[in-house]
């Protein structure tokens, strides 16, 4: 069984192109390809496990806005490696769709925390199928594309959800995304300690540091880290991070 530590490429989605952004702002948005399919390529041959799509467009709107490119990236990458997406997902008739695409996980996030019955309805009926993206900041959750600040305790719905039968949780750190300042893994080692579901990182790994740094806190149930701006500007080499996670992981 394969225990390593997985890095991510993330797949941010705007306007059909591939961008990043800095803390959710869309203003600010860097576009790194206007192909987003061979930017999924290019991930795939260097040895991606994994895609981490967000439709970025449907985070605010409420609804699917790169179905499209969407679409052309599952076809492109097949079977070969699972792909899971965000952004834009509030009903269960857009979950089946995209899983219907060849989607392998639909991330749930404003919808959970706004609607927790629809999250339980979504993992009733894609058992298997349903992430959970809490994004906080402070430790208190925000939601519609980051731009509002609720009341509510991360770690608290986390473990709430969790119950729901979520197969991950996706956390990130609103502070630290797109920012290049390094994971908070104190924070990410909180949220994960209690829970039995895997945790995904996501926001601020920077370079091989961060890399290592993950790797330490594996058994404390963080199972991997989306990485977007430091593998498109370089200061991450994707496939030396990947090779590195795999050296320092346990194998069983």
């Amino acid at each position: 069984m394969d225990t390593s530590t997985l890095i991510i490429p993330a797949i941010d989605l705007k306007d059909g192109q591939c961008v990043r952004l800095r803390q959710g702002e869309m203003e600010g948005a860097t576009v790194f390809s206007d192909d987003p399919t061979a930017m999924a390529k290019h991930w795939l041959a260097q040895g991606a496990r994994r895609l981490h799509l967000v439709d970025l467009n449907g985070a605010f709107a409420g609804k699917p806005k790169n179905e499209a490119a969407v679409r052309s990236i599952v076809e492109a990458v097949g079977s070969d490696i699972p792909v899971q997406l965000g952004g834009g997902i509030r009903d269960l008739e857009t979950i089946e769709r995209y899983l219907d695409l060849g989607i392998s996980y639909v991330i749930i996030g404003t919808a959970a925390v706004k609607v927790p019955g629809f999250l339980h309805e979504a993992c009733d009926a894609f058992p298997g199928h349903i992430m959970v993206g809490l994004d906080a900041k402070g430790g208190k959750v925000a939601v519609d594309g980051w731009s509002k600040l609720t009341g509510h305790d991360v770690a608290d719905l986390a473990q709430r959800f969790e119950g729901y039968g979520v197969e991950a949780i996706i956390y990130t750190d609103i502070g630290r995304d797109g920012m290049m300042t390094g994971v908070n893994i104190e924070a990410t080692v909180e949220l994960a300690r209690p829970l039995h579901v895997p945790v995904i990182a996501s926001g601020g790994i920077t370079n091989l540091d961060d890399v290592r740094a993950l790797c330490a806190v594996r058994s404390e149930g963080i199972h991997g880290a989306i990485t977007g701006r430091a593998i498109y500007e370089g200061t991450l080499d994707f496939r030396a991070a990947q090779a590195l996670a795999d050296e320092l992981s346990p194998k069983l």
